[in-house]
């Protein structure tokens, strides 16, 4: 029995890179040494960060005005890291409340002094939507932060918010490589790894040149200027992860890039879209136009029948489909490693309870 990993993060990663891991990891390039036992110091491990960087400017075509900084801490701690940095000349930023990470960033933001005006929100559609700005952005605001893809609620961003001159800092960790969007854009971008790159460990910055070096007094580890002087390795960065993103991002590069994945994405989605909008028991609740392609939560509406799919998938070897604790029912991720079969076998076995439970026979489902 095959088996599909939907988790949300850590997620699941290419099978070959995993092969590759694998038979790589007792001796390095034949160095004798594991990819966790050589020195970040190393001719070896500047080649395996200089070709990361490189080959994640040729995927996402980076302009050259544009540092990458490889970090560790996750996309959470860039919720502090961002304003230090950026918010210094009126500590204030404009934020689009999208859902459970975009009121985190505010929080965090709020912790280091900086005032946080909600541009927007979608609370009172309980996020089935995307905010959208009515009226123009105030142009003395620092930046405004985005969320792209909103793991938990399921919605993304496809047509960005207009902010004049002002930057738009995104937290992209949902849908990082897996949707394209013009790098120019943005101030900044972010994302957590472990999600469309590699394993937890790992964060990915890509900020614009005139951005950085205005902070006065920032912690060694949050400022962007000193990464970028020190190429990211200020102290030890996260050697293996980095090593496995590199991976991942050669094999985006034999999938045909970030517009063949996304189309892949879209194939995926609409799969999986197609069955919940035909489908008598299941529910998706987001608005069709601000559905997300990575995160596709559904319900049936009764949270003992969905601890029954969840139960029941996870025996068919679908493992990982409970939503998250703040929304419940179920969640399918559909990072760009999932293949379409396993989209497809979620859709079968869906379709094989929804039949089951029509007949008011659930027994069947789960043998």
């Amino acid at each position: 029995m095959s088996t599909y990993n939907f988790s949300a993060g850590p997620a699941v990663m290419p099978a070959s890179v995993i092969a590759q891991i694998q038979a790589e990891l007792p001796s390095m390039q034949g160095s004798g040494m594991s990819i966790m036992e050589i020195s970040h110091r190393s001719a070896l491990f500047d080649q395996i960060i200089n070709n990361a960087e490189q080959d994640l400017r040729d995927l996402m075509a980076i302009p050259d005005n544009y540092r990458v900084l490889f970090f560790q801490g996750g996309g959470t701690l860039q919720f502090t890291a961002a304003p230090l940095n950026l918010a210094t000349k009126h500590h204030n930023i404009g934020l689009l409340d999208s859902g459970h990470w975009a009121s985190r960033a505010a929080e965090e933001a709020r912790r280091v002094d900086t005032q946080v005006d909600i541009l927007a929100s979608a609370a009172a559609t309980h996020f089935t939507t995307l905010p959208t700005l009515t009226t123009p952005v105030d142009q003395t605001l620092d930046y405004v932060h985005l969320t792209t893809n909103n793991t938990i609620e399921g919605t993304m961003y496809t047509k960005l918010p207009q902010t004049g001159t002002v930057p738009l800092v995104a937290d992209m960790s949902s849908n990082f490589l897996g949707q394209t969007y013009d790098v120019s854009d943005f101030g900044m971008i972010f994302a957590g790894a472990q999600k469309n790159l590699g394993p937890a460990g790992l964060t990915i910055v890509i900020v614009r040149d005139d951005l950085i070096g205005h902070a006065q007094q920032l912690p060694s580890m949050l400022d962007y200027q000193l990464f970028a002087d020190k190429r990211s390795m200020f102290n030890t960065p996260p050697v293996f992860a980095i090593y496995a993103a590199g991976l991942v991002l050669k094999w985006l590069k034999q999938q045909g890039g970030l517009t063949a994945i996304q189309a892949q994405n879209e194939q995926k989605a609409a799969l999986l879209y197609d069955f919940l909008d035909q489908s008598t028991l299941f529910t998706n609740q987001v608005k069709p136009a601000d559905r997300s392609t990575m995160n596709v939560p559904f319900v049936t509406g009764n949270p003992t029948l969905d601890a029954q799919v969840i139960a029941g998938a996870t025996e068919q070897g679908l493992l990982n489909l409970k939503g998250h604790r703040l929304v419940g029912g179920m969640r399918a991720s559909l990072y760009n490693a999932m293949p379409i079969a396993g989209v497809q076998a979620l859709v079968d076995y869906l379709a094989t309870f929804e039949k089951a439970h029509t007949k008011g026979d659930l027994t069947h489902v789960s043998n």
